[in-house]
C-alpha cells in the first residue's frame, strides 16, 4: 500500500477570485480516495516548527512568516497574503514532505499531496512559495544522519531557483531542474544541473530530453533518497506553463521517473509542485498521475 500524506491545513483561505488554485489540494485528496489509492486513509504530518524551517531559511524571514509580519514587498513577490492561514499551510507542507521522505525511506515510495514550493529562497519567498519544503526535509534528514546524499529531481515547468539557493552549500544534496527556459523566474539561481527547454516542447521531445539525464544522475550520484517535484504545469493547458505536454505525456513522465528510480532500489518521495488551471478537477486529475504511478509499484 502506498503511503500518502495529507493535512487539512494544506488548503488556506484566500481572497475571493485569487488566481492561485488553492482548491486543488482538497480535490486531489478526493480524487485519490475515489480512485482507491488510499484504502487505508491518509497519514497526517506534524507541521514543521520554526527550528526545523531555520535549517533552510534565514531566521528573520522565518519569524516574519510565523508572526504574519512579512514585509509587503516580499508578500507581493510571493503572490499570497502571508497571514496565519498561509503560515500554517507552509508549516504543514514542510512537515508533510519530511514525513513523506521518512515513509519513502521505510517503504520505498511515498508522496505528499502538497509540497514542491521550490521558489522559496533562503531569505524570502516568491512565486506562490513561502518555505522550501524539499530543502527543509533534505537538510533535516542529512543533519540527523538519516541520509548522506539526496537528489532533488525537479520537473516543475519553472526553474527550481529557491531549492538551488537553499542547498547551494550542500554538494551532497544535488539539485536537478528541467524547465521552460523562458519562464519564471527571470533571475534564475543556478542549481547543480539545469536543463532549460524551448517553448512549446511536446511529449516525445520532452521525454527524450528527460531520458538523457535521469539514468546517469541516478547511477552517477547514487543518492540515498530522491525528492521528486512532479509539477504538472508543463501541461499544454496550464495557465503559467510554456510547454505542451498532454495528459498522456504526463502519465508517461511519471511512469518513467518512478520506474527508473524504483528499479534501482532508491527510495522516492514525491511532492506535487505547480499546476495552474481554472478547472480544478482536471488539475487534480493531473496531480493524481504520480500517485497512480507509485501505487503500481508499491
Amino acid at each position: 500500500m502506498l503511503p500518502v500524506v495529507f493535512h487539512p491545513a494544506y488548503e488556506a483561505p484566500l481572497p475571493e477570485g485569487h488566481r492561485f488554485p488553492m482548491g486543488k489540494y482538497g480535490r486531489l485528496a478526493e480524487t485519490l480516495r475515489e480512485r482507491g489509492l488510499v484504502p487505508g486513509g491518509f497519514l497526517t504530518p506534524q507541521p514543521a516548527g520554526p527550528d526545523l524551517i531555520r535549517l533552510a531559511h534565514d531566521a528573520t524571514y522565518v519569524e516574519q512568516v510565523v508572526t504574519a509580519t512579512v514585509p509587503r514587498a516580499i508578500e507581493r513577490a510571493i503572490g499570497l497574503p502571508v497571514d496565519d492561514g498561509v503560515a500554517r499551510r507552509s508549516l504543514a507542507s514542510a512537515g508533510g514532505t519530511l514525513l513523506a521522505a521518512r515513509l519513502a525511506l521505510e517503504h520505498g515510495l511515498a508522496g505528499s499531496t502538497a509540497g514542491g514550493s521550490h521558489h522559496g529562497r533562503r531569505a524570502a519567498g516568491g512565486g506562490f512559495c513561502v518555505f522550501n519544503d524539499v530543502a527543509v526535509a533534505a537538510l533535516a534528514l542529512k543533519h540527523e544522519g538519516t541520509i548522506r546524499r539526496a537528489l532533488v529531481l525537479d520537473l516543475d515547468v519553472h526553474q527550481g531557483d529557491g531549492t538551488a539557493d537553499c542547498l547551494t552549500h550542500e554538494p551532497d544534496l544535488f539539485t536537478f531542474s528541467m524547465h521552460a527556459e523562458k519562464n519564471y523566474p527571470t533571475d534564475k539561481v543556478p542549481g547543480d544541473l539545469d536543463v532549460g527547454l524551448p517553448d512549446g516542447l511536446g511529449d516525445d521531445d520532452y521525454l527524450a530530453a528527460l531520458a538523457l539525464h535521469v539514468p546517469r544522475l541516478l547511477d552517477g550520484f547514487r543518492p540515498d533518497l530522491v525528492f521528486y517535484n512532479a509539477g504538472v504545469d508543463p501541461h499544454r493547458d496550464d495557465r503559467l506553463g510554456r510547454l505542451a505536454l498532454t495528459d498522456e505525456g504526463l502519465r508517461r513522465r511519471e511512469a518513467y521517473v518512478v520506474g527508473e528510480v524504483h528499479r534501482r532500489g532508491i527510495p522516492l518521495a514525491a511532492v506535487i509542485g505547480g499546476g495552474y488551471a481554472t478547472d480544478v478537477a482536471a488539475l487534480a486529475a493531473r496531480h493524481a498521475l504520480v500517485f497512480e504511478a507509485m501505487a503500481e509499484r508499491a
